[in-house]
């Protein structure tokens, strides 16, 4: 895809790649909250980042793209045994994406909600353990 318009559909890769480092930066947020004043906890907050660390990781590594990076331009698969798990991996993702799609959407919404309220005082983060 070298040519216009067909260069555009290598846009759509390139975003993966971004999408991929913030999911790295989300699961840095939920490493992050589970560091408490007096150590190590878990709290209501904290399930609610991993949840959306999920959802989005989910629809990340559903991608199509990304199925054609890990196994994409392999003629058999049987030779790949490694990459063929990374591939069922993907598709099984892949052939929920647009669940994943809403879910994770809804999910940032009321993430960012929560951590708004938390940080405004209206709502207590209530520790777990």
């Amino acid at each position: 895809e070298r040519k216009f318009p067909l260069v555009m559909q290598n846009i759509h890769r390139y975003f993966l790649y971004v999408a991929v480092v913030f999911i790295g930066i989300l699961m840095y947020d939920v490493v992050a909250a589970t560091q408490f004043k007096n150590g190590f906890g878990i709290g209501v907050g904290t399930l609610v980042l991993a949840m959306n660390v999920v959802l989005l990781g989910s629809y990340t590594f559903g991608c199509h793209s990304l199925r054609h990076l890990v196994g994409g331009r392999i003629d058999e698969m049987s030779k790949h045994p490694i990459k063929f798990g990374l591939y069922k991996f993907v598709t099984n993702l892949n052939s929920r994406h647009m669940l994943f799609a809403w879910l994770s959407l809804f999910w940032v919404g009321f993430s960012d909600f929560y951590v708004r309220m938390v940080a405004m005082g209206v709502w207590t983060d209530y520790r777990i353990f």
